[in-house]
């Protein structure tokens, strides 16, 4: 799921705008979430609710606002890269500082090998890099998104936690609705600053990261522009499986594995995903994966399997 997302995610960043985009995919599976959540889950019960906030802010808000930042400069496979490659070893470390969840030492070498196999399959050429001013902002974006992801990650951890210790039952698709309320928030704030910050430039004809001087270059440059009509005939669909594939059945997926796992080891197998998304990068951003992507795959893979005969 996360890696239909990836793909449709890149795309849709492209043609309505990667802070616009995302707060629509997030809206859409709001209404998706809350339809399943308040019909088979919890709603908006439990002791972990707030804290499931908090871990929407960070990870959906946060995590996601950058992530869409990234991909219209980066691509999928580069900003996939860095998001998972670095959110598992974040996330890990605060858990382990905060929560006192340990691994053993077989566990973080598969973690390891998976992450390894990850970078080698999807670490692109720099002929593919766009300009450099714009491949070093998508570089910030991409790491202020693992870090928004990992910290969201290590709150539902704790999230459960409460909701465990009130013997309180808590679902996947509940979980994944109440942090995706706080996302919506902080993507709304999002939007609204872009589309401000867009307004004083176009008066003012100033340069910024999320504006070039040719104003038509990047994601969320080119996208006020249009009308909201057009912007959605030509991305609309796209919108609708993103929301579906990542944030309601990926997040739903993701949380429910968070209950029972530590985020060091559902992190990397979650970053298999980009692995997914190699075929899918070839066909819309026709990207051809090389010897060395195959080779890292089978690594990566060879890695999942381990970490599930040593768990």
């Amino acid at each position: 799921m996360f890696a239909f997302s990836a793909v449709s995610g890149a795309r849709v960043a492209k043609l309505m705008g990667g802070t616009e985009a995302n707060f629509w995919r997030l809206s859409l599976a709001t209404i998706f979430l809350a339809a399943m959540a308040h019909t088979f889950g919890a709603g908006l019960a439990g002791n972990g609710f707030y804290i499931f906030i908090l871990s929407g802010c960070i990870g959906f808000g946060l995590g996601d606002v950058a992530l869409f930042q990234a991909y219209p400069r980066l691509g999928s496979r580069l900003t996939i890269l860095i998001v998972h490659c670095l959110a598992a070893p974040f996330a890990g470390l605060v858990e382990w500082l905060w929560l006192g969840t340990t691994l053993s030492v077989a566990q973080v070498l598969c973690g390891a090998v998976i992450l390894s196999g990850v970078a080698l399959a999807l670490a692109p050429t720099h002929e593919t890099h766009e300009a450099r001013q714009q491949f070093g902002v998508g570089i910030f974006f991409a790491v202020l998104g693992a870090i928004g992801q990992g910290g969201g990650v290590v709150l539902s951890r704790k999230a459960y936690e409460l909701c465990s210790l009130a013997e309180q039952p808590m679902d996947g698709v509940t979980a994944a609705y109440q942090r995706i309320i706080g996302g919506v928030i902080i993507s709304g704030l999002a939007l609204l600053v872009v589309k401000r910050q867009f307004l004083l430039a176009r008066a003012g004809d100033l340069q910024s990261p999320f504006f070039g001087s040719d104003k038509t270059t990047d994601g969320d440059c080119k996208s006020p522009t249009q009308s909201t009509a057009e912007k959605w005939r030509k991305s609309g669909k796209w919108i609708v499986f993103n929301a579906l594939a990542g944030p309601t059945l990926g997040v739903s997926c993701y949380q429910w594995a968070l209950k029972t796992t530590p985020s060091a080891v559902v992190l990397p197998i979650v970053a298999l995903s980009p692995l997914v998304v190699m075929p899918f990068s070839r066909w819309l951003e026709q990207e051809r994966p090389s010897k060395r992507s195959t080779l890292g795959a089978v690594i990566a893979v060879a890695g999942g399997v381990a970490l599930a005969l040593v768990k």
